[in-house]
This record gives structure tokens, sequence and C-alpha cells, in this order.
């Protein structure tokens, strides 16, 4: 994206990791950038630092999705990159999965991230892009990840088939898939610092590259897949994981 554009972009869950990342590289690209998180606090001064737009608005909750849309459009026209970034994280071994795990997984990961897409879809410039993350849980069996991988690998399957409708409009739809990054999101598994320590290091190990991804990686993909450089890519998944899906010696 170039600043003569004058992109407008809405990222979701963008107060921390990949969204911050993302805002944060889109901006000096010269997109005008909305952020929205569900905490207030957080939201608030990851705008400030970055100098942009900051609502929150919680997606599990439709109501709050609504509003993100009206706060959006009293300001802007219409916008050109929708990043469907928030989501939760919670491993949780098959037995141990109770209904309101189930359902924060369903309605943030999954519920959450298609309504975001329906209710922004008559704000969408003809031409714009819908980024979804993810995730490499989706195509592996990752052990304590059976229902986050289950929202995401629906998640796939929703890109595919607004790829095909959306297509008459010029409206580009892709889902990246994220390996091991370091973010946020591992601090609030409920995981202890040692037990997170302990997975960073198993699965480093089995990361061909032998590090983690960081979440600018992630964001230049996210701002490659949104500019007009890949406006012949649509419906795709993009893996971005230092190669660990296809590393089959495994430690």
């Amino acid at each position: 994206m170039k600043a003569s554009d004058k992109k407008v972009a809405v990222i979701t869950g963008g107060n921390s990791g990949i969204g911050y990342a993302t805002a944060k590289l889109l901006k000096e690209e010269g997109t005008q950038v909305i952020i929205s998180g569900r905490n207030a606090e957080k939201v608030e001064k990851a705008a400030q630092e970055l100098g942009i737009v900051g609502i929150t608005a919680d997606v599990s909750k439709l109501s709050d999705i609504d509003a993100l849309v009206r706060k959006v459009e009293n300001t802007y026209s219409g916008i050109d990159l929708l990043f469907v970034n928030a989501g939760v994280f919670t491993p949780t071994p098959i037995g141990g999965l109770t209904e309101k795990l189930f359902q924060t997984h369903m309605d943030i990961n999954f519920r959450g991230a298609v309504f975001t897409i329906e209710k922004f879809l008559p704000l969408l410039n003809t031409g714009a892009s819908i980024i979804n993350v993810s995730s490499i849980s989706a195509y592996t069996g990752i052990p304590n990840l059976g229902i986050y991988a289950a929202t995401k690998a629906a998640l796939n399957s929703y890109t595919r088939t607004a790829a095909i409708e959306l297509a008459p409009r010029n409206i580009r739809v892709n889902a990246i898939s994220p390996g091991p990054i370091s973010t946020p999101i591992y601090e609030k598994t409920g995981m202890s610092e040692e037990q997170i320590e302990g997975m960073a290091q198993n699965m480093g190990a089995q990361v061909p590259l032998k590090r983690f991804g960081s979440p600018e990686d992630v964001a230049h993909l996210v701002s490659f897949l949104a500019s007009d450089k890949a406006s012949f890519i649509t419906g795709s998944e993009y893996i971005i994981d230092g190669g660990i899906h296809i590393n089959t010696v495994l430690s």
C-alpha cells in the first residue's frame, strides 16, 4: 500500500501481537488504520502509541460489532482492508473440554469472525481485501488444540466460499495460517510461565528455521495480500510457520 492510495483498514484484535504490528506497518505505509479490541484501556494505549483510531469492541457480541461498524461508517465512506485478527487460544486436552471454553472459542474465533465480515460488507469498497487469521493447527493434529483448530478449519472453509461469492464485487478473501509466533496470546492461555517456556522450547526445536516468527513477519504478509500486487489472489490460505507443518522429523 502507498500513501497516495489513502486506503482505510480495520483490524480486529489490533491492540497487541500480530494486529498491533500490522497496524504499525500499514500506518507507516500511509494507510488510515482503525483497530478494535475487547480491553478499552489496552485499545486506547495502542491507538495513542500508533497515532491511529482505537474502538473498543468484543467480537463475541454482535451488538459490539454493530457499534463498531457504525463508528467506522460515521467517519469513513468505505474501507479497503478488513483484517479479521481477533481470536482466543486456550490449550485443552480431549476429555477436559468445558461447555464455556467451547462456546468462547466458537463465539470469538468463528462466529465473531464471520459476523465481523457479514456486518462490514456494506462498507467494503469495490476491490477491497478481507484477510482472516487462521492457524496451522487447522491442518495438523496438535495435541490440546482440538477446539481451537476446529474453529480455524471452519474459518478456512468460510473463507473459500466468501471468496467465490464476493468475487463479482472484486473483493478478495484470503486466510493466513501462522505457526509459532511470539505474541502475548500465549500469556493469556492460563498456563504458567514454566509451561509456556517448555512449550516454546519444544515448538522452537521443531521449526526448521529454528526460531519463532515475529508479529512483523506476519504483518508484511498481510500488507502484501492487501496490496494491488496481490490483485489476482483470492480464496487462498497462506502458511507462515518457518516450515514446521512440513517437518516430518519431530523431536
